[in-house]
């Protein structure tokens, strides 16, 4: 019998996952501009950011470890509720002049109530689904994550501009308390562990098991997470760092152009869920292949649109479609590889590999910004060396996965 893909608790999963991201992104995106007005200097903020995103990569893995061993819809509950706290002891600590200090104890808080709570979501997803349900059930999640994004900064501005930082605060603190609210109602199986470990053994155990089962076990599913892990290496590089630094930097543009730019980027990335839904019983392992080469495919234009006497604007336009382009492939890639680790991992290790995948991918992210920094710094005058060679590894990394993601085409997906 097929089953329906928004059941009850896909339902107030989907809920749950909407209202949350939006107080908390709204939140984050006021306090940079509350940070830039009160202190002057991005890189306040953006050390502050950086700080925050530690707590996330050390404790995820623990976040995978509590989401095998309790109850995943009390998890997500009580860490909604805690972020919710947070956010409003928080406003009233802000009264106290020490407004920057409160702001970076709160980006910490909720990057470490956040490392918990993103591997149960994920180890939530194919206990609620089946079969291509989780393909699609991963395309509405990433779906819901990339709308967010887009509408967040608009709220977050006219929201802080026209009342000011406090009443953003409040609307957060909504927000989480809804979410934990909604959660409630997830109704999933949960089994007690009927071993009484202290917490140590249960660590020590838990890593063990989880870390023989990718290595002995499914060494593909580890293989596939560092291949992921490499994309958004590239991802982060080449277009968090370099599109931006391309349109303002290197062709001079005004900042409306890569506002522009970054709303069709955000809509790229929603195309590309939306045709995972569409291709979900289509979609192959080996046509992730395809996929990455496409990737790099797309460098080698952006490289050569420098190396000819071309105006401003249509080096933009070349920069601007290619650049979709990636951002939708990447969207099929991260939606469908994640699709493809869920169905390979079994119940009870879910969220321990969950956890490692959010691990590499952060863990990733930060180096791809630094070495593409330093790249593109260094090649300012010419950027295709960077972009071409660029294109060039992304493709011979895809033509040497290819017998690997042969071996992944099983009937895992199967209706």
């Amino acid at each position: 019998m097929k089953q329906k893909l928004f059941t009850r608790n896909f339902i107030f999963l989907i809920a749950g996952q909407t209202s949350s991201p939006i107080g908390n992104y709204t939140l984050k995106f006021a306090l940079s501009m509350y940070v830039l007005e009160s202190t002057g200097s991005a890189s306040v903020f953006a050390g502050l950011l950086s700080l925050s995103i530690l707590p996330t990569i050390l404790l995820s893995p623990f976040g995978g470890i509590l989401a095998d061993r309790a109850n995943r819809r009390n998890i997500m509950a009580a860490l909604d509720a805690l972020s919710g706290l947070s956010v409003f002891l928080a406003s009233f600590a802000m009264a106290e002049r020490r407004d920057i200090i409160v702001i970076g104890a709160l980006l910490v808080i909720l990057s470490m109530l956040g490392a918990f709570e993103s591997p149960t979501v994920q180890a939530c997803i194919p206990q609620m689904l089946s079969g291509s349900n989780i393909v699609k059930g991963n395309a509405i999640v990433n779906q819901v994550s990339s709308i967010t994004s887009l509408i967040t900064p608009f709220l977050g501005s006219v929201f802080y501009a026209a009342f000011g930082i406090c009443p953003v605060f409040y609307g957060a603190v909504l927000c989480f308390f809804l979410t934990a609210l909604l959660e409630c109602f997830i109704q999933l199986d949960y089994q007690k562990p009927a071993d009484h470990m202290g917490i140590g053994a249960i660590i020590k155990e838990d890593f063990s098991v989880s870390m023989h089962f990718l290595r002995r076990e499914q060494p593909d599913i580890l293989k596939l997470l560092l291949l992921a892990a490499a994309v958004s290496l590239f991802v982060a590089g080449t277009a968090v760092v370099g599109f931006p630094y391309l349109v303002r930097t290197v062709l001079g543009l005004p900042a409306a152009y890569y506002g522009v730019a970054e709303s069709a980027m955000g809509a790229a990335s929603i195309l590309g869920s939306l045709c995972v839904m569409a291709l979900a019983k289509k979609i192959r392992p080996p046509h992730l292949v395809g996929i990455l080469a496409g990737f790099g495919l797309c460098l080698f234009p952006c490289g050569l649109a420098f190396l000819f006497p071309l105006h401003a604007f249509t080096r933009y336009l070349i920069l601007l479609i290619m650049f979709c382009t990636c951002q939708l492939g990447c969207s099929l890639f991260s939606t469908y590889a994640i699709s493809v680790i869920q169905a390979h991992t079994p119940e009870d290790l879910m969220g321990k590999v969950m956890s490692y995948v959010f691990t590499l991918s952060l863990c990733a992210q930060p180096a791809g910004q630094i070495i593409y920094g330093f790249l593109f710094d260094l090649f300012s005058d010419s950027v295709s060396r960077v972009l071409v060679p660029s294109g060039v590894i992304i493709i011979i990394i895809s033509l040497a996965s290819a017998r690997f993601f042969r071996q992944l085409a099983k009937p895992d997906f199967d209706s």
